[in-house]
């Protein structure tokens, strides 16, 4: 009697689950859309991919025009250009932060990295001014400007040894942009997402596929004008941050036929003069990847491993000419 009791129970049983079920599915919360959003900032091109049920691009801006009225050596009014004017103000919020992250950086790379170093670019032509190639005794006077200790950070102001310096946080402020709009990404709960600036990028969760995020890494070729974009290789990457520097694109031709290179060392007062072509950095943060990035062009292939030996939180993927002048790889990234 009870198995008859239950073959009768049965199909109404398989009825009421499957109805269940289709009652639940047309209930569960459907996935907010992936949007994008770009814009300018910095004198370069920004893009943003999000899952978002709002657009935020307004929002982005607001946030990276914090950071461009903080760090921006080309605003006039903002609060390093000021303080470049020999303006007695305060370091804002924004500033505090990478002036404290930059001086890391440069103790880390025993001064590799190094805000100050503006009057030696402007000298050899990459800054503001245009003109002729400075002589060694011209670049012994403007190395006495430069010098990431001569710089402090006391009750809320930077304090200089010396007033004729400049302050110039173009090597970090695209990677610290890059953070604050991923914190502004974190804050309104979004966990998937990649936020690009210039090259630079932080890339949360998975993209619009479900898989990590493929980021390229730009082959290095000559081009001047930033019009190449031929990928060297492409790293799938989440829950982290990427920069890329390198002397492939920005240079110049002397009028003595001589290729400079933007990347000065802080040491010589020189353009840099090594094999490495193309330096790229992942680490937890943007702009901690975009100092060591600019920090390793300096510093050249060998002293660039051992202090990443002494870093494990960094990964980095170098491209470089062999003796023969043939393009080889370098990285200590897991496959």
């Amino acid at each position: 009697m009870t198995n008859k009791r239950w073959r009768w129970q049965l199909p109404f049983l398989m009825l009421l689950t499957v109805g269940t079920i289709m009652i639940v599915g047309r209930h569960r919360p459907k996935e907010a859309p992936y949007q994008q959003s770009e814009g300018m900032v910095f004198g370069t091109v920004w893009h943003a991919t999000y899952q978002s049920d709002s657009v935020l691009t307004h929002s982005i801006m607001e946030e990276l025009n914090r950071v461009d009225a903080s760090l921006s050596m080309f605003n006039p009014k903002s609060t390093v250009s000021r303080i470049n004017a020999g303006e007695s103000v305060e370091a804002d919020s924004l500033l505090r932060i990478v002036f404290v992250q930059a001086q890391q950086v440069s103790k880390a790379t025993g001064g590799c990295f190094d805000v100050t170093v503006a009057p030696l670019v402007n000298a050899w032509g990459f800054g503001f001014k245009n003109g002729t190639l400075p002589d060694s005794a011209q670049v012994d006077s403007l190395r006495q400007m430069v010098g990431w200790e001569k710089v402090r950070l006391e009750e809320g102001r930077i304090e200089k040894d010396d007033e004729r310096m400049v302050l110039d946080f173009s090597a970090i402020a695209k990677g610290f942009g890059v953070d604050q709009v991923a914190s502004l990404m974190r804050s309104k709960g979004i966990g998937n997402f990649m936020i690009e600036i210039g090259g630079e990028v932080v890339v949360s969760g998975h993209n619009p596929k479900g898989k990590a995020w493929n980021i390229g890494v730009s082959k290095p070729v000559e081009d001047s004008t930033g019009t190449n974009r031929e990928i060297e290789t492409v790293l799938p990457l989440t829950d982290c941050a990427m920069a890329t520097s390198g002397n492939y694109r920005n240079f110049y031709i002397s009028a003595d036929g001589r290729k400079l290179a933007h990347t000065i060392d802080p040491h010589s007062g020189r353009p840099v003069q090594h094999n490495i072509l193309s330096s790229t950095v992942i680490a937890p943060t943007c702009s901690m990847a975009d100092a060591f990035a600019t920090a390793f062009m300096v510093m050249g292939l060998d002293r660039a491993k051992e202090v990443l030996a002494k870093h494990p939180e960094l990964k980095a993927y170098f491209i470089f000419a062999n003796e023969k002048n043939e393009l080889e790889t370098w990285k200590n990234i897991p496959e």
